[in-house]
Parts: structure tokens; sequence; C-alpha cells
């Protein structure tokens, strides 16, 4: 069994599939790994600490390629690196499938079995495996330290001979994994923290951080949730009732860190441009929604806009801004869904395609899309 793990080629990508550590457990599992060079250095792996581990380092990615039957990546394979893989390798990566349904079925045309890690379910016996949650948490963190470096004062309240400078307001919208990792970042350095999400289960979470919850506490905020624990998306009228506290807030924060995302859809918009220029001359806003068109009016993915005299911070992939954590975590994300597909007795790749986890994450096999929110409808 050959297990590939490529240098990934997006340019703001800095993390690896593997590192020395889950390349030990999988040559213990059986596997013969290859690494291609400089895979790591993003994340200061280098070559020597995986050949270390067992890995074999190799020069190109049709070397690493070549014969492969498992294939661990970060991001979705490109077209020119289906292209040597060969018909019937699993490929396991987060695949951001929604809106590149194209490249799915490229991928099922490839022949290779695709396992979307974004779709891992969120039952107890995969919480090891739940990579959403391991980058979010890094990401949530990261938010915060940009945002600090951004703004040009101190976070926590200080009392020097010389006076006090008063502590800093953040203001966190969407307390999932990330929110509340901000949360309790900004916490740590001393800001005055407020949060706000749609959800009723966050509002204690929240609080247990040391943070005051910011929502409209009606009947439909009650029941805005989904058996999944993901966020619903809430009626215009509770949006425009929402949208109306916010704004009053917002104008007194001096951080605003966005993390609402809604899955397979756009990211919802929460702060429009009247509310930024409510804000103070100076102000931080942190998108961690970006990528999925943002929830701040006027963000710029990958760039720190300016409007109203307030900064808008569109770093991507936020998590791979800290590259050496959040590979790390990655990586063991990975290997703890693989481990499942491998017979611990004859050390044979044996996915069970009746298992839970893989039939919530498989997008393509035997050359088909597979997955039932892409797969073509029957005639």
């Amino acid at each position: 069994m050959k297990i590939a793990v490529p240098r990934e080629t997006d340019a703001v990508e800095t993390r690896v599939a593997a590192t020395p550590d889950t390349v030990k457990k999988l040559v213990g599992l059986g596997a013969t790994v290859a690494v291609e060079k400089n895979a790591g250095a993003k994340s200061r792996i280098l070559d020597a600490d995986f050949a270390a581990a067992g890995a074999t380092i190799v020069d190109d990615a049709a070397g690493v390629y070549k014969d492969a039957d498992v294939v661990l990546k970060v991001r979705r394979p490109a077209a020119a690196e289906l292209k040597l893989m060969k018909s019937g390798a699993m490929v396991i990566a987060t695949m951001d499938p929604h809106g590149n349904e194209k490249d799915v079925e490229a991928m099922a045309k490839a022949g290779v079995a695709a396992f979307a890690m974004e779709f891992m379910p969120r039952i107890t016996r995969a919480q090891v495996m739940d990579v959403l949650s391991s980058q979010a948490n890094l990401a949530g963190y990261q938010a915060v330290i940009e945002a600090a470096a951004e703004y040009d004062r101190a976070m926590p309240m200080m009392m020097t001979a010389a006076g006090t400078v008063p502590a800093a307001r953040v203001f966190v919208m969407g307390a999932g994994v990330a929110g509340l990792q901000a949360i309790a970042t900004a916490r740590r350095l001393g800001a005055v923290v407020t949060a706000t999400d749609v959800r009723p289960a966050a509002k204690e979470q929240v609080e247990s951080l040391g943070a005051k919850f910011i929502a409209v506490e009606d009947e439909e905020f009650k029941q805005a949730e989904t058996a999944g624990g993901y966020a619903k998306q809430m009626s215009e009228e509770y949006q425009k009732k929402q949208a109306e506290l916010v704004a009053s807030h917002i104008a007194k924060q001096d951080i605003v860190i966005t993390t609402a995302l809604i899955p397979g859809r756009p990211a919802p918009k929460l702060v429009s441009k009247e509310m930024l220029a409510s804000m103070k001359d100076g102000s931080v806003l942190v998108d961690l929604a970006v990528e999925r068109g943002g929830n701040v009016e006027g963000a710029k993915p990958g760039k720190v806009a300016s409007v109203s005299g307030v900064k808008i911070v569109g770093h991507l992939n936020m998590a791979g801004r800290i590259g050496a954590s959040a590979s790390a975590l990655y990586a063991k994300n990975l290997i703890a869904f693989l481990e499942t597909m491998i017979d611990k007795e004859t050390k044979a790749l044996m996915p069970d395609w009746d298992d839970e986890l893989v039939k919530a994450t498989v997008l393509t096999r035997d050359g088909k899309v597979v997955h039932p929110a892409f797969a073509p409808a029957e005639a």
C-alpha cells in the first residue's frame, strides 16, 4: 500500500497533509509513504524529518503519485494532478465541492475515490477526524491575532502612572468553533468581549467564556438550529430585527470578527456599509467568511481593505497563516479516518463502503459521482 503526500499547489496554501508523527503511524500500519520534496517547507517540516520518520522523499509530483493507492492532500486535486493518479486511487482532502461540481465530475472521470473530509459527520466517533473544527479553532485564534496587529492600540486595560489605557471592545459574530476560540483569545488578551449567534445553545457557551451575548431572543431564535448543530437560515423579518440590534451595538466596537457560514450556501451578509460608517475611525473587522463571499460588505479576498476609515481584514486561508499548527492537527484528522479503512491484521486497504463515515464523505467512486448532494438525478 503506497500513500502519497504531495506538495500543495495553491499559492496561499501553507499546510501539508502529513507530519513526521503521522508518517510513523502509517509506516507502522504497513504502508510505504512517499512525500514530495519540500511538501512541508511552509509548515516548518523538513524533508529530513519526513525521511527520519520512514518516508521516501520524491523529487516531483509525478513520482509521488505514481502507483499510489492513497493520496493525502489539503485541497482538492487540480486537473494536472488527477492525470498523474492511477484509476482506483483514494484521495482524501478538503474538497470544497459546493460550486465546484465540474471538478467533482473530473475526479469521477479520473476514476479516483474522492473523500471530502469536511463532510465528516459530527458524531462522537468522528470527533478526532473533524477537520472543520480543528481548522476553524485555529482560524478563530488567528483572527484575533490579525485584528490586534491591525489595531493601533493596546487590547487590555492598562493602568499606569501616566494614565489609563481602556480595554478594546471586541464583538464576535457567530459563536461556532471559530467564534468561540476568537472569544477565548480576545478575553485572554484582556478585551471586553461580546458575541452573537442565531443558535440558542450558543448563549450559554458564550457566557461561559466570560463574554456578553447579544441577540434578539424571540420564538424563531429559540428554534434556530438544525439537528446537526448548524445554524438555520433565518427569516427576513428576524434578520431585520437582528440587524437593527447589531447596528446599534457595532457602532461602539473597536474590533469585529465575523465567522458566519451556512454549509453549501454563500456567506450571509452581516455588516453593511452603513454599519461600517457608524464605527469609530481606526476600527478593525476580520471577515473569516471572505472565501465564501464574505459577511462584511466591502471585504476583499486576500486583502486588507479600508471602508469609511475602518480596516477590513480579508486574509485567505486563515488557519494556514499558522501552518505548522494547522498541519499538525489536520494530519491527525486524516490519519484517524484512514486508519478506519486499513485492516489491522493484513495491513491492507479495505474500506467498508457501508460505514457511516465513508458513506458521508465519499464523493466519487468507480467513475461516478456518488454523493447524494452531487450525484446526477436518475432518469
